[in-house]
């Protein structure tokens, strides 16, 4: 698995979370419920970006993350 990033940007109230290479990048699908969902050319999600992202307060800036082995 790749690094994942995130990217809160401020002044647009959007988070962008990707867990897969950005380059890779193919089409975008929007889910109708201000999420957009990043694809590569097979379909596979590779990140996803909230609209209208509000954190309720600096905790909610906090990033918790686990990690599984399958």
């Amino acid at each position: 698995m790749e690094k994942i990033r995130i990217y809160y940007d401020k002044e647009g109230n959007t988070l962008i979370v990707w867990f897969g290479d950005s380059m890779d990048e193919y089409i975008c699908e929007e889910t109708g419920e201000e999420l957009i969902l990043m694809k590569d050319k097979n379909g596979h999600i590779l990140g996803f970006e909230k609209l209208n992202y509000l954190p309720q307060s600096s905790a909610d800036r906090n990033i918790v993350f686990e990690t599984a082995t399958i």
